[in-house]
């Protein structure tokens, strides 16, 4: 099952474009998780928001869960932190792959240095720990990872969602309703929506 994208719904009741000229990219590669990766992309996008899935290259990627595919449409290397406003970093073994490209982890610490909303579920966190931006930071994760976040100086706490600053974190894709609305919320903070 191929997916599309640029996920930004037609116009149908003016509330729920909330997000309308909001821009969110979703930070990903090969071994995503499907519903991390989904269920924030249709949210926000039904929301409004331009979401765009970005990556170390332009390729199309299959979940490690699913048959699910997605296709990147920008390479992290041809963005910039200003084309966004938010920035989504799924889990599942993504993420393991994503911490080891020096672009990509380069790119998320200038993203979470911005003051821009950064959301990251499950073993999303770990790119976070490699661009050594969570000491002092409360946070939560998939529980088999809590201990590296705890050794990177984060306030580990095993809840749906854990918001510090800019920062949004969850844990698995149960928490993906809160996870989700709070990226939806963070975004009309940051715009004085609310």
């Amino acid at each position: 099952m191929g997916v599309g994208c640029r996920r930004q719904a037609e116009p149908t009741a003016q509330d729920e474009k909330e997000l309308a000229g909001r821009r969110v990219a979703v930070l990903l590669t090969e071994g995503f998780q499907d519903q991390e990766a989904l269920h924030p992309m249709d949210y926000l996008g039904e929301r409004g928001a331009a979401v765009t899935v970005i990556g170390p290259t332009i390729e199309t990627v299959k979940a490690y869960n699913s048959d699910v595919q997605i296709t990147i449409e920008q390479t992290v290397a041809d963005v910039s932190v200003g084309d966004f406003d938010a920035l989504v970093i799924p889990g599942g073994q993504s993420p393991a792959r994503l911490r080891e490209n020096e672009t990509v982890v380069d790119f998320v610490r200038e993203f979470v240095q911005s003051g821009k909303p950064v959301a990251a579920i499950c073993h999303g966190p770990q790119v976070l720990v490699t661009a050594g931006v969570m000491d002092g930071k409360r946070a939560t994760c998939y529980a088999g990872m809590s201990e590296e976040l705890v050794e990177a100086g984060s306030d580990y706490e095993d809840t749906e969602l854990v918001r510090d600053g800019n920062l949004i974190t969850s844990r698995l894709p149960q928490d993906l309703p809160v996870f989700s609305h709070a990226i939806a919320q963070a975004l009309l903070e940051k715009a004085g929506g609310v």
